[in-house]
């Protein structure tokens, strides 16, 4: 994966995400849950936001899927507004809960958004078949959500994310609910899929370890109100794979992120082994 690697580096050029001065107030008990954030993504890049419950990583990562609007400041993708940049498809949107139509197969599932833009069969099915083949569930083309394990619904639910070549993937806790061995095994998917297909990657996630194994920054969110506590460069070596969780940067990079948590104020977030993930629900926010 060094090609991704290299490509994550690159700080040139405009930013894929750019969030300036942002902040957001609940009106409903009058909670400001993001306070002043400003952070670039660059294209190519692999960012982890990662914070106790209730900071604002997700609702910082809706603000940019143009899910909710911001209070104060502003979120761009790709140099336009976040409602423009989703109007025009540049992102595709992954949730903890894959949220799949049960009464769709998995070909229609991913093929959904495509449906949707008004491709033809012909242009549908091919892409349909690149995106069976890049998650690995050649086989289970007619399989319902209801006949899959939860690691397959997940992927089934990137592949839809992916179909329309979005060149943004905004991803929520994808794989909290999973088991350790299963999310180890997605988390590798993961990396070998945003290879291949060069998009720019923001991550929710509670886990220290998945956090640093994925990305190539990681961004540390303090407690409520949410801002940034402090951004940790993750150099590990690419491609990365099991033994990247016994090199020594890995234990390093773990160290400063949970410092960064420490000092936000943040450790209920960061208790326990650190190489084992703490999975913790976002309480809403």
């Amino acid at each position: 994966m060094s090609g991704a690697g290299s490509r994550a580096r690159s700080r040139d050029g405009a930013a894929a995400v750019s969030i300036k001065g942002l902040s957001k107030r609940f009106q409903r008990g009058d909670v400001l849950a993001l306070d002043t954030i400003d952070l670039d993504v660059h294209p190519g890049e692999f960012v982890s936001l990662i914070g106790p419950s209730g900071c604002g990583k997700s609702t910082l990562l809706r603000i940019i899927g143009d899910l909710i609007e911001p209070s104060e400041g502003t979120a761009q993708v790709n140099g336009k507004s976040a409602h423009q940049a989703r109007m025009d498809r540049d992102y595709g949107i992954v949730f903890q809960d894959a949220v799949l139509y049960d009464w769709r197969n998995v070909t229609r599932n991913i093929g959904l958004p495509l449906e949707m833009a008004g491709w033809d069969k012909g242009r549908r099915e091919e892409r349909i078949r690149e995106m069976v083949e890049l998650v690995e569930l050649a086989g289970f083309e007619k399989h319902h959500p209801w006949q899959l394990s939860g690691g397959m619904q997940q992927r089934v639910s990137i592949a839809r994310a992916l179909s329309f070549s979005p060149a943004l993937l905004l991803m929520d806790e994808p794989f909290g609910a999973l088991d350790e061995m299963t999310r180890e095994r997605l988390n590798n998917e993961l990396l070998q899929i945003w290879s291949e297909t060069g998009s720019t990657v923001v991550f929710v996630t509670h886990s220290i370890a998945e956090s640093v194994f994925l990305s190539t920054r990681v961004v540390v969110m303090s407690a409520r109100p949410g801002r940034i506590a402090g951004i940790v460069e993750i150099d590990l070596p690419q491609p990365r794979g099991p033994e990247t969780r016994e090199h020594p940067l890995f234990a390093e990079h773990i160290t400063q992120v949970r410092r960064l948590l420490r000092e936000g104020h943040a450790d209920e977030a960061i208790e326990g082994d650190t190489e084992v993930p703490l999975y913790v629900a976002e309480e809403g926010l």
